[in-house]
């Protein structure tokens, strides 16, 4: 091996996190904590690895499990469709590879949710095969390391960086080299304020010596950000509320919510939650008092939702018939728990939860 990757790996030997995948590298628990550290900053990764794993110690459980226990694991990372291809993958690999993930790239990348960066990951980190992996931490490495003149997601840098990722991985030694690459881009090759004075490479790092890492890697313009209000309504009937499920396709398919939408032009968040209670149920709701507003975020969304209660006139009995999901139920407030909900709904229970009196005095 050369200078650079032992110092490479003389440095993950001292300063590697102490990770819970990392303690037996067992193929399930890499392939977990791949899927759930896509979009999801590492501390809250490991806290959801943990109740995952206390909950699915193996494949097979997740294979027999229920849907809607699986959501609610996932409840708070967001991208719900990692949890049901996981749930799909499950039962493929209980059917066909008796609940164990095949040491084959191919195999792997015919699994539901699991792509060439999946598939390489497990592959080196799991197997310890010769699979090189770039990730965002990684990118930055070689922007800098190579003081890379273009965006890093063009094509001819990408297919740049891959390469040199291949050249760079000691023969044998995938699973600690590939780990040490992502945990010094996390840890020491830092996106603002890169800690270069404590680096094992920066005397080969060209972006340093030309005092440009604070210029690398270069982006590509960010997407804007599109700003979205929203109105939803709890609506009340006897000590239960209303609560519905989202069809299984589109946006946070299967998951619960309280039925509302968006704003449309002109509209206050009251006459909004009005019509969209009609649309989507054709409940005629009136007598609404605003609990809150929450604000949350999912992809390049930013919205605004105004939370009320709301009720049926004259205590009326009516049941909602469903034009935008599949199921509906009269649940008690203390029974929300029990179900997945969107980010923003979910900020709605937090609040409720806080505040159980708000209940008994609508």
């Amino acid at each position: 091996m050369t200078d650079l990757q032992n110092r490479i790996l003389a440095w993950f030997q001292k300063n590697g996190r102490d990770l819970p995948w990392r303690k037996t590298y067992d193929p399930y628990q890499v392939w977990i904590s791949e899927i759930m550290l896509q979009q999801t900053q590492m501390d809250r990764a490991v806290d959801y690895f943990n109740s995952w794993m206390r909950r699915f110690s193996d494949i097979e459980s997740i294979a027999v499990a229920s849907e809607e226990e699986v959501l609610k694991l996932w409840e708070g990372l967001g991208y719900y469709a990692r949890a049901r291809n996981i749930m799909k993958s499950a039962r493929v690999l209980q059917d066909k590879f008796n609940g164990l993930l095949p040491a084959d790239y191919d195999l792997l990348l015919s699994l539901p949710g699991i792509g060439k960066y999946t598939a390489a990951a497990i592959m080196s980190i799991a197997f310890n095969s010769d699979y090189p992996l770039v990730d965002a931490n990684i990118e930055r490495i070689f922007a800098r390391l190579f003081n890379l003149k273009k965006p890093v997601k063009e094509k001819e840098t990408q297919a740049f960086i891959w390469q040199k990722a291949g050249e760079l991985l000691p023969h044998g030694k995938a699973r600690l080299f590939n780990q040490a690459m992502m945990e010094l881009g996390a840890l020491v090759c830092i996106a603002k304020n890169p800690r270069c004075k404590i680096c094992p490479i920066s005397k080969n790092c060209r972006a340093f010596s030309l005092g440009l890492t604070g210029e690398r890697p270069i982006l590509q313009e960010p997407v804007k950000t599109i700003f979205i209000e929203m109105a939803t309504g709890i609506l009340q009937r006897q000590g239960r509320i209303l609560i519905q499920k989202r069809k299984a396709n589109g946006v946070w398919a299967n998951l619960w919510e309280f039925p509302g939408g968006r704003l449309e032009p002109g509209e206050t968040p009251e006459m909004a939650l009005v019509r969209e209670y009609l649309e989507e149920t054709q409940l005629a709701v009136s007598d609404l008092i605003k609990i809150t507003t929450v604000q949350h975020s999912y992809t390049i969304y930013r919205v605004t939702l105004h939370c009320y209660f709301c009720s049926l006139p004259n205590n009326g009995r009516q049941e909602p018939v469903l034009h935008t999901a599949q199921e509906y139920r009269w649940i008690k407030p203390a029974e929300l728990s029990k179900y997945a909900f969107p980010a923003g709904h979910r900020k709605l229970i937090r609040h409720l939860q806080n505040n159980m009196n708000l209940f008994q005095e609508t």
